[in-house]
């Protein structure tokens, strides 16, 4: 949540913001009320005038997390500017203007500002996660003017720093969707006061999952694996959007064994670490047989002494951390504990590992956050009536299709622990995996929820994002919702695009991406590109297949020309984001229609089935081609393996082992039917 007061002038906020709209903008902040400016206006801060940018401050004690993204604001003026900022660390040497940032309680600094009462943070103090950027006339001897970020907590700070170079003009997606800051020689942060915070959902993440082929096989040529050089990146990403949850990649990864620098580093950048909903108690289902216990059934019935062993050690490795602990037990690699709910069983587990909990931390269990994911046939288990102490949050999710399951009942509304929601934007199982590019639509995103939200389940809400390659708008709609849901109601979603584009690829053009992303997700919501075959669409009735292929060439030649009418440096975040994915489904759909009139003018003995089968090799080659510049030829092959994903010939759930053309008929032309 976000609000805005202005210095003590007599103006009203209707004018005032009715003002601010009109006045020049560095960047397009996405939702949150803008602050930054190119021109300077009466009192406003210069952040860079002249060539000079204003020094930044950070106390050395602060969290550790704070003076890294202090850091990352000095990068982004730069980036923007091309003037690079002193950094100060001493309060005895601040220059004439100075960006002040730090913690409540853990700055100095900040800490005499509001005993001088310079500034005033009762609306934000002992909040979860919020922040204020305030214009500080003459803070201090020696600084003229001050921009002072102050947070309630360590997030608070680093969300205030990162909110600060977005409004800049350095999009969160500066690193995983190659996009550029505009240039500007001058930024001036406007007088006032701006508050963020507290989000309405607590926890707010995602979950790193179905990874292969495409993150792994990036992530291995790029990183050498699912190290702390990934992870970091992917950490600065989920801060720069205001997340602090993360699930890491768990398929054949173990996140705190493959580097112990990955959860050491989690918790100084100030990431909330946990597990998936099928790895309890801080441990990877992988570190199970790396462990020595491979020829051990996942049994509590058999070998609870092995699993209560294994469960300590992972609580007293990552104790130090701040985690959310995922409870319970489900089978080994997503499957069902047992062939009913026993439910005593799990009560049992559950007791078990809240005492290792206790003794582990030497305190109340209680005081450990802790949820329950009602995933799949865990579900049942609550409906035959188990529960788990109230400070644990019950964990509500989706069908994996993107349709809520279940809400909290009105007796579960007030629990200590609260409830959130599992959400799926990428799926792997049954009745057919979707993870090749997005086809989950906003107003979808929206409608389920806002259900969440009006049913109270906002403790925890965390999305399954496959290979983050793919689901880089409806991540960040998700993330913005659940910062927010107010500001975002269903009538302002195409608001939001049209803001994302903007913040993207400038505003000249932002409706029309907009648009076409809108209708994109659309077209592959109404059949979701893996669930493609030739008996799809008709060709004989209604123009339906007609009208299909009409909607996708209309938004792929616009998406087209817009990219080449885009300044050259913005071209490759276009492909990534916006006209691979509607090239690559507007060329799949036409292959399936034309592998339709294959099958429909061969049955009739036509010859023209033979033409339509020409059209289906030669859009096969055209899929493989696109992909082929995806992964060796954009952004100088930055992105090698990233569309490695199969995603022609689904026979079944899984994947295919590589793309397969579909089935096509020939007919002779000596036995061709004769037409007119």
């Amino acid at each position: 949540m976000s609000k805005i007061s202005t210095p003590n002038r007599g103006l009203k906020f209707a004018f005032f913001f009715a003002v601010i709209l009109i006045l020049p903008r560095a960047g397009f902040p996405l939702g949150q009320n803008g602050c930054v400016e190119d021109v300077s206006s009466r009192g406003s801060f210069p952040l860079v005038q002249k060539k000079i940018a204003a020094a930044i401050f950070v106390d050395a004690g602060d969290f550790a997390g704070v003076v890294r993204a202090a850091g990352d604001l000095k990068t982004d003026i730069a980036r923007v500017t091309g003037v690079s900022s002193a950094t100060v660390h001493a309060e005895n040497n601040l220059a004439k203007n100075v960006v002040i940032i730090g913690t409540i309680g853990k700055s100095a600094l900040v800490d005499q500002l509001i005993r001088d009462k310079k500034i005033d943070v009762s609306e934000i103090n002992g909040k979860w996660e919020s922040f204020l950027i305030q214009v500080v006339a003459r803070p201090l001897p020696g600084a003229e003017s001050a921009l002072v970020i102050c947070g309630s907590d360590r997030r608070g700070t680093i969300y205030g720093t990162y909110d600060l170079s977005e409004q800049i003009g350095v999009s969160p997606w500066h690193f995983f969707a190659d996009v550029p800051p505009t240039h500007h020689e001058q930024l001036f942060v406007r007088a006032g006061k701006f508050v963020q915070g507290p989000p309405v959902v607590k926890y707010r993440g995602i979950f790193i999952n179905d990874e292969a082929p495409d993150l792994s096989g990036w992530v291995k040529e790029k990183y050498g694996g699912y190290n702390h050089g990934f992870y970091t990146d992917v950490f600065e990403l989920l801060l720069r959007l205001k997340a602090n949850y993360l699930w890491p990649a768990m398929w054949n990864n173990c996140f705190s064994e493959d580097d112990p620098r990955n959860y050491q580093l989690a918790d100084e950048y100030g990431i909330v670490m946990g597990t998936s909903h099928v790895e309890p108690m801080m441990r990877a289902d992988k570190e199970w047989d790396r462990a020595g216990f491979a020829a051990r059934d996942w049994n509590f019935q058999t070998h609870s002494n092995e699993l209560m062993q294994f469960w300590r050690e992972g609580i007293e490795r990552n104790k130090n951390c701040e985690n959310l602990v995922t409870m319970a037990m489900r089978g080994k690699v997503d499957t069902a504990m047992s062939p009913t709910a026993n439910v005593a069983l799990l009560e049992e587990i559950v007791a078990a590992q809240r005492k290792i909990i206790e003794e582990v931390y030497h305190t109340n269990a209680a005081s450990v956050p802790q949820l329950w994911a009602l995933y799949k046939e865990v579900q049942e288990y609550y409906e035959k009536g188990m529960r788990v102490p109230d400070d644990v949050t019950l964990l509500w999710c989706d069908d994996n299709f993107g349709n809520l399951r279940r809400v909290p009942p009105p007796e579960d509304r007030h629990r200590a622990g609260g409830s959130g929601i599992y959400y799926h934007l990428d799926y792997v199982g049954s009745p057919r995996n979707y993870k090749w590019v997005n086809s989950v639509s906003l107003p979808r995103i929206w409608e389920q929820m806002n259900i969440a939200h009006e049913y109270g389940a906002n403790q925890i809400w965390i999305a399954n994002v496959g290979h983050l390659g793919h689901v880089q708008l409806p991540m960040e709609f998700f993330l913005s919702l659940a910062w927010n849901p107010e500001r975002w109601p269903k009538e302002k979603i195409s608001e939001f695009t049209v803001l994302w584009a903007q913040r993207e690829f400038g505003k000249k053009f932002a409706s029309q991406i907009a648009d076409i992303v809108l209708k994109f997700t659309q077209f592959n919501a109404r059949r979701k590109p893996e669930l493609l075959s030739p008996q799809t669409f008709s060709v004989e009735n209604y123009s339906e297949a007609d009208g299909v292929l009409a909607g996708w060439q209309k938004i792929e030649t616009l998406a087209g020309a817009i990219s080449q009418k885009l300044p050259a440096e913005r071209r490759d975040a276009l492909f990534e984001l916006v006209l691979y994915p509607v090239k690559a489904c507007a060329n799949l759909n036409a292959l399936y229609i034309a592998a339709t009139k294959n099958h429909l003018l061969a049955a009739r003995g036509d010859a023209g089935a033979n033409a339509c089968a020409d059209e289906v090799k030669r859009r096969f080659q055209a899929d493989a081609d696109l992909s082929d510049y995806y992964n060796h030829q954009l952004a100088g092959g930055k992105w090698n393996h990233m569309m490695d994903q199969t995603h022609i010939g689904y026979t079944r759930w899984q994947q295919p082992d590589s793309n397969n053309l579909p089935q096509l008929a020939e007919v002779k032309i000596s036995d061709a039917t004769n037409s007119i």
